[in-house]
């Protein structure tokens, strides 16, 4: 068996993982692709943990308010879901851009493309905080928040939505350190952003010490202060060159070759990613016949898999940075083999869970919830949904692994055939039409998984992607 199938064991597989937390530089495109793979994914999936912590800390500290506070941040959150899609989109393009370059041994043209995508978050930032900031009470509002809760949390929902220029500059960064090959620079902003985030919450939110007593906006402080400095210390890291790329004042001037590319990649990013999120508003709409029992056991269910989820799309990541780096190698063998290296291990890791969500569902329901009315149906999510997480783990890498091509069109026309398509009809007729009842939402996820992954599958495997420019 040769290098490219060569897998780290034993003793060998710990020093990769400690290599790959201290950042030891590797170079993707020749080193044996079992240990490329993990040295990348490693501090991808504790960058996306950290990533989730943000969110949670904010709840944690401002439960201590009172349900208004938590509603204001619950519903801010609902906003900056259309943020985050923005985020990730725009990351696609940028991870793809950079991760080609450097496998082409560009360094001018990786910095380039970084720069183009700074531009064009901050231009995607601006527009939004000053479209959306000064509603802040009107939006409120619209989403349905109490007169109580607009007059104490209009604050906090101003200043998230005044600074998402940190929310989109963080993961955009992050792509470009991630394209680049340095996902170790990445998991150590996230974890600086959301130290700062945790230390200062109660400062600001309760007035500890020399800090001012904000209230539920003091949350939105922190959180802005953490990522910004988190952003700071990206965009030193960039300028002084520590990483691989390093972007000098020239590479911010605007370049509409790179640029275009840029967009093209990033809008269909973005479109890719609104179509999935948006599929879950569809199934929500379905659950709701069935009253409020369903709708939060569904909504425990979900929260609890999207987050077991999360260590996948950092193994997901890894496979997008080795394309990339590879095709640009002009090593497209390589390339599909990382990707299948990668399908492997995300595959082991979500089938482990699978088995932990099938046996501990019961135990895992009761830790959110008491009510009897609510438990069946967030144990029944869990189970089923699980079901499908091996497949779900493979075509998740199949197509980050298209985005790391550069070949966003293809896993953006799966999407809407898999999740608009296909999964909301079904699970319209398997819940009013068959006595599944709201068991029919969750088996339609389970199968829209699994044929995400065989259509994914079957076109990866034609190769086009291998030809793909960018």
């Amino acid at each position: 068996m040769d290098d490219l199938s060569r897998t780290p064991v034993g003793p060998s597989l710990w020093i990769t993982v400690r290599d790959a937390l201290r950042g030891t530089r590797l170079d993707y495109t020749t080193a044996p692709v079992g240990r490329a793979v993990i040295t990348l994914a490693v501090p991808m999936v504790v960058e996306m943990a950290m990533e989730s912590i943000f969110a949670v800390a904010d709840v944690f500290w401002v439960a201590h308010l009172g349900a208004d506070a938590v509603a204001t941040v619950g519903l801010t959150e609902s906003m900056l879901t259309l943020i985050y899609t923005a985020a990730m989109g725009l990351s696609i393009g940028a991870t793809a851009l950079v991760a080609r370059r450097t496998g082409e041994r560009d360094p001018e043209g990786a910095a380039r493309a970084a720069g183009q995508s700074i531009l064009l978050g901050l231009g995607v930032a601006a527009a939004i905080a000053l479209l959306a900031a000064p509603s802040a009470p009107a939006l409120l509002r619209l989403m349905g928040a109490s007169p109580e809760v607009i007059r104490s949390g209009g604050g906090f929902t101003r200043i998230m939505l005044g600074g998402n220029a940190t929310v989109l500059l963080l993961f955009l960064l992050n792509a470009v350190f991630r394209g680049a090959g340095d996902a170790a620079i990445a998991m150590r902003v996230l974890m600086m952003g959301n130290l700062l985030n945790i230390v200062l919450g109660p400062c600001f939110i309760f007035g500890l010490g020399p800090f001012p007593r904000l209230g539920v906006a003091g949350a939105a402080v922190a959180t802005n202060v953490g990522r910004g400095t988190a952003v700071l210390y990206q965009v030193t890291m960039l300028a002084v060159g520590r990483g691989r790329v390093r972007i000098a004042r020239r590479h911010l001037r605007l370049d509409f070759h790179t640029m275009r590319s840029v967009l093209r990649l990033s809008g269909l990013g973005t479109f890719q990613i609104l179509i999935g999120t948006a599929s879950y508003i569809g199934l929500v709409r379905i659950l709701s016949i069935f009253g409020s029992p369903a709708l939060a056991g569904y909504t425990i269910g979900m929260r609890v898999i999207l987050f077991a989820l999360l260590p996948a799309f950092g193994i997901s990541n890894a496979a997008a940075t080795m394309v990339g780096q590879n095709l640009g190698a002009g090593s497209p063998e390589r390339a599909e083999h990382a990707v299948w290296a990668a399908a492997r291990y995300n595959m082991a890791f979500l089938g482990v869970v699978g088995l932990l969500f099938l046996a501990g569902a019961p135990l895992i329901a009761a830790l959110f919830t008491a009510d009897p009315a609510v438990q069946p149906f967030a144990i029944a999510c869990l189970r089923i949904v699980s079901l499908g997480f091996v497949f779900y783990a493979c075509g998740m890498v199949l197509t980050q692994a298209f985005n790391g091509a550069g070949d966003t069109w293809t896993p953006t026309v799966i999407n809407l055939f898999v999740f608009w398509l296909w999964e909301i009809p079904l699970a319209w007729w398997l819940s009013a039409h068959t006595p599944l009842g709201a068991h029919g939402v969750f088996i339609a996820l389970t199968v829209s998984y699994s044929t995400l992954a065989v259509v994914s599958a079957v076109l990866f495997r034609r190769g086009a992607w291998k030809t793909r420019r960018v």
